[in-house]
């Protein structure tokens, strides 16, 4: 399948979805593709974490992870392969809410939700990972919906976002080890 027919068959999903889904449901979506507009929400919360003394330490590593997301995923990935949005390329598609002007692939609401998700897994456990993951993937979906990416982009964004949540943790977990060998020495 060439990159064309993989694009039209996309299209093909995200036109089901518009002609079939969209509706009563469209305010809530926007609002909810909102939530990961420059992954501000996960930075949000992300700060907010830093913040409270008892989850600072822990709180590096979806900081670390949201960092890496933005050089792999806004930096490096979208100006590589420069895949433009569904709507610009298939006219059919009308998108729902205000229009982003960068490149489709692969989703940056999807990097920056599973990376900050992955990492919150990884540091918290599943009692904060798992509500993460949830509004991850609620985020990520609202992208179709809303039609300004292809599943591939999302797919990709989840790969490239949990790998990004992953490494962050690994980052902040090495941290928190020297740190804590560091006190334990001190202590002696």
């Amino acid at each position: 399948m060439s990159i064309m027919e993989l694009s039209t068959f996309e299209s093909g999903i995200l036109l089901w979805i518009q002609e079939n889904l969209r509706g009563a449901w469209d305010k809530i979506v926007v609002f909810i593709t909102f939530l990961g507009d420059a992954g501000w929400f996960w930075i949000a919360l992300t700060v907010l974490l830093l913040i409270i003394r008892k989850t600072r330490m822990r709180a590096l590593g979806p900081a670390f992870a949201l960092a890496i997301d933005v050089l792999v995923c806004n930096v490096t990935l979208k100006n590589l392969f420069m895949r433009p949005r569904p709507y610009v390329s298939f006219d059919f598609l009308v998108p729902l809410g205000h229009l982003d002007n960068e490149t489709s692939f692969p989703s940056g609401h999807t990097c920056s939700s599973f990376a900050a998700a992955a990492a919150i897994y990884f540091m918290y456990g599943k009692k904060a990972g798992i509500p993460a993951f949830i509004l991850a993937s609620l985020i990520s979906l609202s992208r179709l919906y809303v039609g300004v990416h292809y599943p591939t982009d999302i797919l990709a964004g989840v790969i490239v976002g949990v790998l990004c949540g992953l490494a962050g943790a690994a980052i902040c977990k090495a941290i928190t080890k020297k740190v804590e060998k560091k006190k334990a020495a001190e202590q002696k």
